[in-house]
């Protein structure tokens, strides 16, 4: 080192020298492995995404079957019940004429055998007649012997004739009585797949709604005040109960079905209010979760990402408030069926007004750094009631959903 005239000079031992090229050497190494761990990060990120589309995608295509398939065996189930219908006025019907056979048989055999007795007595009289040929009314028992005979051969056709319908009308009794039998046993069958799929369907709703901290039962009711309009409501099977005691089991089965059907109609339309999406799908990382911190209660989730950043609504609803608040900056606050707001705090540009309705996955605003925050991230809030809840709890029960 030089300084004016005099120049001096300094001299590293081969310790320092090797302790100085380990050290370069470990910074090195160490920027390098965070650099790798920084980009697998985001690799391991780009494909859960991809991931989670895929599988959203598939299970898209698994509902919309599942529910092209409930349809069907809906409207199969309603056409077997139908069939049933018509086949019980049916077998009613063929039992009726049964029994008004079979009445004109008894009363044919109760003719028959008075006709048999009167020619009886009648033969015995003619062998009277002929015996006592002198006897003037010979002719006239002659006449009317002749006329019973000819009465008494007809009323034998005509009970043939009966006998052979009364058999027919069994065995079509029979036939009906199997068929029938064969469509009942199809119908349960149609029944009890749509019952099963039904029970398949809704148990993950009601999953959905128990880790959102949300009772099933009050929502599905408020959903269907809110959805009451003639157009979405199924209509109950009727069927005649004259001379029946009550419903048979396919009908009472068919009408639990279509309340099933109506219930489903309503999870799906209170699941369309919940915020189960991400308000962030760009990649970001989480830095302040719900819960206490620095002695006080945080309200919300804390995503870090650049400036700029998309955000979106969790939910359908109608944004209430969009402007700046102390402290959240500018803020997005949207309402919710149910009792639940969203908020949408320290963003960088708002893109919605207040009062215009929102679906969930449209973009409302910018992440930003605006009101009290330390960088660049979205503050993101669930109230039920004015309440602060976790939304990592219907966060995580829409990844098992959408």
């Amino acid at each position: 080192m030089r300084s004016g005239d005099h120049v001096r000079f300094v001299r590293l031992s081969p310790g320092r020298q090797a302790l100085a090229w380990a050290g370069g050497a470990f910074l090195v190494a160490w920027c390098l492995t965070v650099t790798s761990v920084l980009i697998m990060n985001s690799i391991d990120f780009l494909t859960m995404r991809e991931q989670a589309k895929r599988e959203q995608a598939l299970f898209e295509d698994r509902a919309l079957a599942l529910g092209g398939e409930r349809d069907q065996q809906a409207m199969e189930a309603l056409a077997a019940q139908e069939r049933f219908a018509a086949a019980t006025v049916q077998m009613s019907s063929m039992q009726s004429d049964l029994l008004a056979l079979e009445t004109r048989r008894r009363e044919m055999e109760s003719e028959l055998q008075a006709a048999q007795a009167t020619l009886r007595r009648t033969m015995d009289a003619r062998a009277a007649a002929v015996s006592a040929s002198q006897d003037p009314r010979s002719e006239e028992l002659a006449a009317t012997l002749d006329l019973l005979t000819l009465a008494l051969t007809e009323t034998v056709v005509e009970r043939d004739q009966a006998a052979t319908k009364a058999k027919e009308a069994v065995l079509l009794a029979g036939e009906l009585e199997f068929d029938l039998r064969l469509r009942k046993s199809e119908s349960n069958r149609i029944l009890l797949q749509i019952e099963e799929a039904l029970i398949a369907s809704v148990e993950p709703l009601d999953e959905v709604l128990r880790e959102a901290g949300l009772d099933s039962e009050a929502v599905l009711a408020s959903a269907g005040d809110g959805h009451s309009a003639p157009k979405e409501a199924l209509v109950p099977l009727a069927v005649s109960t004259r001379g029946i005691a009550s419903l048979d089991d396919e009908t009472v089965r068919a009408n639990r079905i279509l309340e099933r059907l109506d219930e489903l109609s309503h999870y799906r339309l209170a699941l369309e209010s919940l915020p189960l999406a991400m308000p962030v799908q760009d990649a970001f990382r989480y830095t302040s979760p719900f819960g206490r911190r620095w002695g006080q209660m945080h309200k919300g989730v804390d995503m870090a990402g650049p400036v700029g950043t998309p955000v979106y609504a969790t939910a359908d609803g109608v944004v209430t408030f969009a402007g700046w608040q102390n402290g959240y900056g500018r803020i997005i606050i949207v309402r919710h069926p149910f009792g639940l707001e969203t908020r949408y705090p320290h963003l960088n540009a708002i893109r919605v007004e207040v009062g215009q309705e929102v679906a969930r996955g449209e973009r409302v605003g910018d992440m930003g750094n605006s009101g009290r925050s330390t960088g660049s991230h979205l503050h993101y809030e669930v109230r039920v009631n004015g309440e602060a809840v976790d939304p990592m709890g219907y966060i995580r029960a829409g990844r098992d959903l959408l």
